[in-house]
């Protein structure tokens, strides 16, 4: 059986860069940290690291057990986290991950109903992965996924919640809120806003301005969907938004992205039997639209 131990030291000091760092986080000395490594290799006949001056870098054998903290540690501080609610009297968690950045509102009145309907399970909400929301999903850091690009993956599932159009966000006043379509040259002059998220993952660059080989004047990026859309009423950028957004923001028009990019909010999650509380959790999903 392998120790988590030398799992979680791992994990720390991949996260914090320093030994010391490691050892104060998880309450050792640096001395009963190194201790620990060392006799797991010699248990093991492996190394984990070896120096490169002052620094440390994984062997083979190490990345391999680093990469099975990252998936083993979260399940279990859950599975310690899911007995803590038991005895205390609580009926269980659900953990939400975001991969919908203006979902957060649609989301926010879900909580309220489930809240009062479930008073005994808690509900946790993060838009924070460290290797992305379907590996979270995977790897048991996370019970359901609101995502608008499913990815097929053995063992989940995903449930359609709604459907909507993606649109160019302008100004009432500018020149594109007249038009019934803009088409991707449209853009060339304009500085366009979106949340930090990877090119190749949003649809306006994927589905809009790269196949027809164009690109906005400027992209600059904000953590905000109300930011975003305060700097669009401001005339000073434009944004890729769900429609249901920009419905009813002042000052703000959704003009359509050439000939209409159609998409969908799915819930994803992991296949098998499912607590009543998380059944309850997706009907009011269901039940509420944008």
């Amino acid at each position: 059986m392998i120790d988590t131990q030398p799992l979680a030291i791992l994990r720390e000091i991949d996260r914090t860069g320093s030994l010391t760092l490691a050892a104060d986080k998880l309450c050792l000395t640096q001395s009963a940290l190194s201790h620990a490594i060392r006799r797991f290799e010699d248990r093991h006949g492996v190394s984990l690291w070896q120096r490169e001056g002052r620094r440390l870098r994984l062997t083979p054998a190490g990345d391999y057990l680093l990469g099975l903290a990252n998936r083993v540690l979260p399940q279990l501080e859950h599975g310690a986290a899911v007995l803590d609610d038991y005895a205390r009297g609580r009926r269980g968690a659900i953990r939400v991950g975001m991969e919908c950045h203006p979902c957060q509102d649609w989301l926010m009145r879900i909580v309220d109903p489930f809240l009062a309907q479930w008073p005994d399970v808690e509900l946790d909400v993060t838009s924070a992965f460290q290797f992305g929301g379907l590996a979270a999903l995977i790897g048991h850091e996370i019970d359901v996924l609101v995502t608008p690009d499913p990815i097929a993956r053995p063992g989940l599932e995903y449930i359609a919640v709604f459907d909507y159009e993606l649109v160019l966000a302008v100004a009432e006043q500018h020149a594109l809120a007249r038009a019934d379509s803009v088409a991707p040259e449209d853009l060339a002059a304009e500085t366009l806003v979106t949340y930090p998220v990877a090119r190749e993952r949003l649809d306006i660059f994927t589905q809009f301005l790269v196949p027809a080989g164009a690109l906005p004047r400027r992209h600059r990026t904000v953590e905000t969907t109300d930011l975003m859309l305060r700097l669009v009423a401001s005339g000073r950028a434009v944004s890729a938004t769900p429609d249901w957004l920009v419905r009813g923001t002042k000052g703000v028009r959704g003009v359509r992205l050439g000939d209409g990019i159609a998409k969908s909010i799915h819930l994803g999650l992991r296949k098998g039997q499912r607590p009543d509380y998380l059944t309850g959790l997706l009907d009011l999903a269901r039940e509420t639209r944008v």
